[in-house]
């Protein structure tokens, strides 16, 4: 410590001894161990013997020795016990001084600022991957979204496609439906379809000038090829076309219309129907059913209720079946209602389901404020259903002899 105190100097090799732990090794020619000192302990030297080779008490020094050159610095070697220490080799007194300084601290602390350098790089590099990860997820989303988008585009495309062709067909129905009557009786109806637009259907013509036939017909299901169906039917019914049918007999025209109109070939569609032929002379009404709700015959007199109800399967689900034809004399001022399930079949927001007993009870105490029962009808389904619109075509036609 040349230029410095010998107070200063004294008490920095107390500071490198006692911190560094200092210890050294002196080595002759031959390499036999001649001299040693120091925290040697500190190193996992205290057993050392002079006079032994040095290389076999100290195996740290394999390879190092006769030096090449001197002074010679080797940085943190690792000893047993797993200290670490810098070697400083000297030459002086025909021996070679190795003298160890204790770096064990400043390794660890090195290892571990490589560790957390490591750990440093090894979240970078992940959050490097979480990224590209989230990238790709993002533009994964993105093409979905886009995809989700063009499909909901085409989807509200066709929709409207979809309700325009049902208002077509709504529209197409509607026009084929008579017009109410006053002489040689009353008619009047109402049909308002479903925003699905079901399969009703409704007509009435004279057959000849003596019967007048009057029907209604349901298809089943909703949309474009029942409502399809409906309008043949109604065609058919209409022209009284069907060759070899006498159309002013019930069972007869049932018959027919199941032979012509089988599931197997027409969809799986079926349909029900209430078919009447009316004879004014008479007043006797010839009636078939074929799966139908019954037509209400009401007395306005007695309130009478009489159903116009007879045995017959549905159209098309089974051929070669027979229909029965029932009669009735119509009394004078009478009322007859024609309708399909969507006149009763209406379910609240409760849950609970009007049945054709309440819409008779209905029908028999008309309002007194001069509406039409039937608007009255529509209305009060309307307010039980609790919307806008039926879920179910609305059709109900009304008679009056």
């Amino acid at each position: 410590m040349m230029g410095l105190p010998r107070s200063v100097a004294d008490a920095l090799q107390s500071v490198t001894h006692s911190q560094r732990a200092l210890a050294y090794l002196q080595i002759n020619d031959e390499l036999t161990l001649v001299g040693a000192g120091g925290s040697l302990e500190n190193y996992g030297l205290g057993a050392l013997a002079l006079g032994r080779p040095a290389l076999d008490q100290a195996a740290f020094l394999e390879g190092l020795l006769p030096l090449l050159e001197t002074p010679y610095l080797l940085p943190s070697v690792e000893l047993a016990g797993g200290r670490a220490a810098d070697l400083h080799f000297y030459l002086a007194d025909e021996s070679v001084w190795v003298v160890l300084l204790d770096v064990t601290a400043e390794r660890d602390q090195a290892r571990r600022i490589q560790q957390r350098a490591y750990e440093m790089t090894l979240l970078r590099e992940q959050e490097a991957l979480l990224n590209r990860r989230l990238e790709a997820t993002n533009a994964a989303l993105r093409a979905t979204q886009l995809e989700l988008e063009t499909s909901r585009e085409a989807l509200l495309r066709a929709h409207q496609r979809m309700q325009s062709e049902l208002a077509e067909a709504a529209g197409y129905i509607r026009s084929l439906l008579p017009a109410p009557m006053s002489q040689p009786f009353a008619i009047d109806w109402r049909f308002v379809p479903s925003t699905e637009l079901g399969g009703d259907a409704f007509g009435y013509n004279w057959v000849d000038p003596d019967h007048f036939a009057l029907y209604l017909l349901d298809v089943c299901g909703h949309g474009v090829g029942p409502s399809l169906l409906s309008i043949a039917v109604l065609h058919l019914l209409q022209a009284a076309s069907e060759r070899d049918v006498d159309f002013r007999n019930p069972s007869l025209v049932l018959k027919a219309l199941n032979e012509r109109y089988q599931m197997e070939t027409d969809h799986d569609l079926f349909f029900t129907l209430w078919y009447g032929v009316y004879h004014p002379a008479t007043r006797r009404l010839d009636y078939g059913c074929a799966g139908h709700p019954p037509a209400v015959l009401m007395e306005a007199g007695t309130q009478s209720v009489q159903l116009l109800k007879a045995k017959g399967l549905p159209i098309g689900l089974k051929p070669d079946v027979a229909y029965a034809c029932e009669s009735v004399i119509v009394p004078g001022d009478s009322r007859l209602y024609l309708f399909s399930d969507g006149a009763y079949e209406v379910e609240g927001p409760d849950g609970t389901m009007m049945r054709s007993e309440d819409l008779i009870h209905f029908l028999k105490h008309p309002g007194m404020d001069g509406q039409s029962d039937l608007d009255r009808l529509f209305q009060h389904l309307v307010q039980m259903r609790g919307a806008n619109a039926l879920e179910d075509d609305f059709s109900i036609v009304r008679f009056m002899f």
